[in-house]
């Protein structure tokens, strides 16, 4: 566990539960939010919550407190900025890493920065609400295309994270034949990303190839994806599971 960030969080969650106000963290990455999962008994019973901006948000905010403990309500600080071409028809197609690379070229932190959702449009960005004045007047450019940046009250209408479903032959329940199927590696890769960290279950890390998650579980893989576990939908005739899953694109 990260020393600094277990200090933190149990000051934030000790004055938050002492004083009845608000606490805040930066956004918390996948390892930061399992750090705190680990380290939930040992704080003081103050309500939490963790939050990205948008359902289905992998980089969250966390907040201490609750309207019955502090007596009101302060909802997240955090703001949504929609990026966009300022030509469609001169725009290369950008990845997460261009804009991320961009916003880091400003002296963006990246704790500052929530997730970069790529749609074929535009990009949208979750952010601390204090720099999104900063990153709409000086967003201008990833790569070679002249950007717009915006702030906007609420993302529009759809589904912002777009799932593709997938029915993948297992024959067992493990997350680590999950993950070599639906990221196409051998079973020895698969197993090789848990004790090198990278693989996390509905936001907590994963040590165990032989985890069986649940259904609704969201899996992680650090530089693959992520995918939900739907669970299994039927059998092959050589008696191997039809499982479903839904890839995050």
């Amino acid at each position: 566990m990260d020393e600094t960030l277990k200090k933190r969080l149990t000051e934030l969650a000790n004055r938050s539960y002492g004083q009845g106000v608000y606490c805040f963290t930066h956004f918390l990455d996948l390892a930061g939010r399992s750090d705190f999962m680990s380290l939930v008994p040992s704080l003081p019973p103050v309500p939490w919550t963790l939050f990205g901006g948008a359902e289905g948000c992998e980089r969250q905010m966390l907040r201490f407190g609750s309207e019955d403990l502090c007596g009101y309500d302060q909802p997240f600080p955090i703001a949504i900025l929609r990026l966009a071409p300022l030509s469609a028809k001169f725009a290369e197609p950008l990845t997460h890493r261009d804009y991320l690379g961009s916003l880091m070229a400003l002296g963006m932190e990246r704790e500052l920065l929530g997730d970069i959702v790529v749609r074929k449009d535009a990009a949208y960005l979750f952010c601390e609400e204090r720099i999104a004045p900063y990153i709409a007047e000086h967003f201008v450019q990833a790569r070679h295309t002249s950007l717009s940046a915006e702030i906007i009250p609420e993302l529009p209408e759809g589904a912002l994270f777009e799932t593709k479903r997938m029915l993948v032959q297992v024959a067992s329940q493990r997350v680590d034949a999950l993950v070599a199927h639906v990221f196409k590696m051998s079973r020895g890769d698969a197993q090789a990303l848990f004790p090198a960290g990278k693989v996390f279950v509905s936001g907590r890390l994963c040590e165990s190839p032989g985890h069986a998650p649940r259904p609704g579980d969201v899996i992680s893989v650090r530089g693959f994806g992520r995918f939900r576990y739907c669970g299994v939908e039927s059998l092959s005739k050589k008696g191997k599971e039809n499982t479903a899953v839904e890839l995050f694109v």
